[in-house]
Order: structure tokens, then C-alpha cells, then sequence
């Protein structure tokens, strides 16, 4: 088909230039001479340089006297013929070498963007089982392969991509490979084999099937897939290393809340007892004094290790929630009577009325309220205010507990949330376990709600909790 159209062509400029149109033979040659350059760009060098002898020989007989015969009489015609002939083998050759580097060059391009969509993919992936287990396939869809064998020499575990049957898998020669070969290496059957190494240490294997790219990028795949894995790890390292430092330091902030809060009470306890047995007559004003130490300092004791106990378990969403609609109103009047010390202290004044039912637990929200409210009395000044409010947010209520104490500093209201923290402003001054707050984050989590704080220092605090409206709907 090509040849039809090439000497059509050629016979359809000398018809044209012989039969109809009378030019000079200079005209002839350079409309010759542009036929052959459009041979060579649109078809490859061999067509060109036929084109370039056929044209030759059409440019003689027909257009360089005598005319009709290949017998060339002035001298001068033979340099027109040689330079002719030169001139559309030349401009052929130099077509074809553009064309060349042309494809060359998108070949490149496509390689460097298939590096680039793998790299994007293995930057994305922080996990190695993760990374393990997609890299065949992100390597299949990358290289445009038909099918990718991921070999690991850790454990000799061996994990498949490909939309056509994947070929029987060897794990010895698979391993031999991983272990003997440095660069990547073609197959005459159109296999790869591509090592993975951790610095000059044999990992595993890539084996690709049907991908036809430059050995450099083979072996650039190799190096994508043994950083990710590398980085992979390193990441995985390196958030263990950090889990182990955050368990080292709430293991320390347990045991100084033990030394400190734990021995207040044992130490007051031990003080009321030792006094009771070691004084033979005590009257029954000094003895009911002293038990009354002994209970209240037993009563903290006990609410200690009660919350110990129930953040341990929220965090391990061992707590049982029943959740019902139920009154915000209703909410605060069960926390106001189980914290009734509150309302002698201060002037409560409570703004929640008509508002939507919430979803939620009763005991634990109340719970959650009573801890909000005794936080508020104990970090202000007796009699100051304490206003409870709620307001509909989209489909959650928020319940807000505003006081006119001490505040919170800047720095510190994202640290107040965390296990056993208090404030440096207050942990001498008044008693507590820093317990509180994470445990009322978790419980209002739990209700997919949230609880955050607003504080200015020596102008008081704003805590407030959103809950999710009840749905009545079916």
C-alpha cells in the first residue's frame, strides 16, 4: 500500500511537470526533492532512498536533455543529478533521524511519567502489609504490564497481579535470581526480572510479563519499590518508637499521680487511724472527726481508681451505652441534683428550655455534666456565677458550662483533654487526678459529639459538648 502511494505520487508530479505544466528543470528538481523529504517524514528511511532513486531516474528521462533516454549530454546536468540525488538521500536520512528521536524522546516521556504515577502511588501507602500488597498491582497498572510477581526473601512470600493467568510461580529460582542479580534482566520470552535490595542487601524479585521499557527504567521501578518499602518501615519504626515513648511517659505520669494523689488520701487515712490506737481515751467528737477523715479520704480513694478503671475501659470501648432520646432539661436536673454542693457554692443559673431531645446515654452525659460543673466551682471564687445554657447547632445541641474563675492559658487548653495533665497553675492548690476531662472527651466521642473549651486567663471558662439530635424518623 505504502509503495502504491509512493510511486503514484512521484508518477503523478512527472505527469503533471511533462504533460501539462512546462517548467524549467530547477523547478522540477526542487518540487522532486520536497516529494521525497514528505516520503521521509510520513514513511520510514527505505521508502525515502527508493524515492530518491526513483526519482532520480524520472528527473533524466523526462526533465534533462535528451529527454527520453538516460543518457545525460551537458556535463553540468551530472552535478545537477549527483547534488539532487545527495540532497533527497540526505534530507531522508536527516527526517528519519528527527523521526527517530522524535519517538525517542515520547518514549522517554512515557517512561518518566510511569516513574512518576509509581512514585506518587508508593509515597501514598505508609503501611508495609499495605505497601506489600498493592505494589504488584501498582507496578501492573503502571508499566502497563500483563502480569507482576512480587517476591520478599522475608518469609519467601510471594504476592501476584495481572488480568491474565499468572504463570506457575518457582520460589528457588525466584530466589536465586533475588539473590544473584545486581541490574535488571530481560527474558527472550519477554520476561523481566527486576532485584529489590535494602542498600547492597538482597530484598526480593520483581518479575514483569509483557512491559517494553528501557532497562534504565526497569531498574528505576526496582529503586521506587525498595525506598517504599524502605520508607514503609522506617515509618512504621519509627510510630512504635514514638508509641513506646508515649507509653514511657503517661507510665511515668501514672506513677507520679499515684505517689501524689494516691498518698494524700492513704496518708490522711493512716494519720486518723494511727491517732485513734494510739490514744486511749479519744471523747466522741474527736473520734466521729476523725472516722469522718478516714470515710472521706476512703470515698476520694475509691473515686481514684473508679476512674482509673473507667478510662482504661472507655479507651478499650468496654463501656455499655444505652442510647434514648432524652431531654437536655431533664440532663442537667439529674446533674444538678447529683452535684447539689455546686448550687450552695454558687449561682447556677440553667437556659436549656425548648430544645429537641438528644440521643444519648443518661447515666454518662449526666455523669459528663456533674464533672463539668464541679470543674467550674472548684476553679472559681465561691458565689461567682455559673450559667448552663444549650442551643440548636444543625442537628446537635450544644451545652455550654460558663464560669467566671481562674481560666485556662493558651498553651494549655489542648493539653487539659490528656491523661493525669493539670494545670501548673492549680495542681498545687487544689486537689484532683487529671483524670476528668479525657474521660468526659471520651464519653461525649463516644455520643459522636465533641467537647472543647473556650478560656481567657483571670476571666473564666466556656466548656461546651454537642450530642446529636434524636431521631424520630423510621
Amino acid at each position: 500500500m505504502y509503495w502504491l502511494s509512493t510511486f503514484g505520487a512521484l508518477a503523478a508530479i512527472v505527469l503533471i511537470y511533462s504533460r501539462w505544466l512546462r517548467a524549467n528543470p530547477t523547478t522540477v528538481a526542487l518540487t522532486l526533492v520536497l516529494f521525497v523529504l514528505v516520503v521521509a517524514a510520513r514513511l520510514t528511511l527505505r521508502y525515502a532512498v527508493v524515492a530518491s532513486i526513483a526519482a532520480t531516474a524520472c528527473y533524466n528521462f523526462f526533465f534533462l536533455p535528451p529527454i527520453g533516454t538516460f543518457t545525460i549530454a551537458d556535463p553540468h546536468n551530472w552535478l545537477t543529478l549527483i547534488a539532487f540525488l545527495a540532497t533527497s538521500v540526505i534530507g531522508s536520512r536527516l527526517s528519519q533521524t528527527a523521526r527517530e528521536e522524535a519517538d525517542h524522546a515520547r518514549a522517554r516521556q512515557r517512561e518518566l511519567e510511569v516513574l512518576f504515577a509509581l512514585s506518587r502511588e508508593l509515597l501514598q501507602t505508609q503501611n508495609v502489609a499495605e505497601l506489600v500488597d498493592s505494589l504488584p498491582t501498582l507496578v501492573n497498572v503502571a508499566a502497563r504490564a500483563e502480569q507482576c510477581v512480587l517476591y520478599l526473601l522475608d518469609g519467601d512470600r510471594v504476592y501476584l497481579a495481572g488480568e491474565t493467568q499468572l504463570p506457575a510461580v518457582d520460589l528457588p529460582q525466584l530466589r536465586q535470581s533475588a539473590l544473584s542479580l545486581s541490574n535488571s534482566e530481560s527474558i527472550p520470552d519477554g520476561e523481566v526480572h527486576i532485584p529489590l535490595r535494602a542498600g547492597v542487601r538482597p530484598r526480593g524479585l520483581l518479575r514483569l510479563n509483557g512491559v517494553q521499557l528501557s532497562s534504565d527504567t526497569l531498574q528505576a521501578i526496582g529503586g521506587l519499590a525498595s525506598i517504599a518499602l524502605d520508607r514503609a518501615q522506617a515509618l512504621e519504626e519509627v510510630a512504635r518508637n514514638e508509641a513506646n515513648k508515649e507509653s514511657e511517659r503517661l507510665r511515668n505520669l501514672i506513677l507520679d499521680s499515684i505517689t501524689h494523689e494516691l498518698r494524700t488520701p492513704l496518708t490522711s487515712i493512716k494519720g486518723a487511724t494511727g491517732t485513734l490506737l494510739s490514744m486511749e481515751r479519744v471523747n466522741a467528737e474527736d473520734r466521729r472527726e476523725l472516722l469522718t477523715i478516714i470515710e472521706e479520704e476512703a470515698d476520694r480513694l475509691n473515686r481514684l481508681i473508679g476512674q482509673a478503671v473507667e478510662m482504661a475501659q472507655l479507651e478499650a470501648q468496654e463501656v455499655q451505652m444505652s442510647f434514648t432520646p432524652v431531654s437536655v432539661d431533664d440532663l442537667v436536673a439529674e446533674a444538678m441534683e447529683s452535684c447539689s454542693w455546686v448550687s450552695t457554692t454558687h449561682a447556677v443559673t440553667v437556659s436549656v428550655a425548648g430544645l429537641p431531645k438528644v440521643k444519648a446515654d443518661r447515666a454518662m452525659i449526666s455523669k459528663v455534666l456533674c464533672n463539668l460543673l464541679e470543674n467550674a466551682a472548684k476553679y472559681s471564687a465561691v458565689g461567682s456565677p455559673i450559667l448552663v445554657s444549650a442551643e440548636l447547632k444543625g442537628c446537635f445541641v450544644v451545652t455550654s458550662i460558663a464560669d467566671r474563675g481562674a481560666g485556662i492559658d493558651p498553651i494549655e487548653q489542648s493539653l487539659i483533654f490528656d491523661r493525669l495533665y493539670r494545670s501548673r497553675a492549680h495542681r498545687q492548690q487544689r486537689p484532683g487526678t487529671g483524670m476528668g476531662l479525657p474521660i468526659s472527651r471520651a464519653i461525649i466521642e463516644s455520643h459522636h459529639g465533641n467537647l472543647t473549651v473556650t478560656s481567657q486567663v483571670d476571666h473564666g471558662s466556656v466548656f461546651s459538648f454537642s450530642l446529636p439530635v434524636a431521631n424520630y424518623g423510621p
